[in-house]
């Protein structure tokens, strides 16, 4: 039998991933379908109009500290196909429990999404990068606000070579 493909780990290791700090998360669809919006031809646009599945990924977005206390979005955008978002846990007073870690809520807005659309458009997993300190934040901060504009250099964008990790 043929050895089968590790994928390499893509949590850090020991660390928890509900406790208090920022994190920037991607989340990308399968095959890097161009789902979520209309990239205009020749025309860079700030903020695109979305499409019907972009606007559920909105609500879902939105919703998230309705449903989870402890987390606020700081900041999100929707690409064509796939979204940033920088998470935020902190503490809730009177909290009894823990607050929910990162892939518990990415996971369940996934499946939110899906139900919604009635079909799944989500690469299996997602990115994040825990952020350490201002400067880092503020970097990622103004890559999501600036991602839009420079949608045809994106390294997600439909023509790039596709990375084998």
């Amino acid at each position: 039998m043929k050895d089968l493909q590790t994928r390499k780990p893509n949590r850090l290791k020991g660390y928890d991933y509900s406790q208090n700090g920022c994190y920037f998360i991607t989340i990308c669809v399968k095959d890097r379908r161009e789902l979520f919006w209309s990239p205009p031809v020749g025309a860079r646009i700030a903020r695109p109009p979305l499409s019907d599945i972009g606007e559920v990924v909105r609500k879902a977005i939105e919703n998230i500290p309705h449903i989870y206390k402890p987390i606020t979005i700081d900041k999100y955008v929707i690409m064509p196909n796939h979204i940033h978002l920088i998470l935020l846990i902190s503490d809730v007073p009177g909290r009894a429990m823990r607050a929910p870690t990162i892939s518990t809520v990415i996971n369940q807005f996934k499946g939110h999404v899906t139900k919604q659309i009635g079909h799944s458009v989500w690469q299996k997993l997602f990115h994040d990068h825990i952020i350490r300190n201002y400067a880092d934040y503020l970097v990622i901060w103004k890559y999501i606000d600036e991602n839009p504009a420079r949608w045809h250099e994106d390294c997600f964008y439909p023509n790039q070579t596709l990375s084998t990790s």
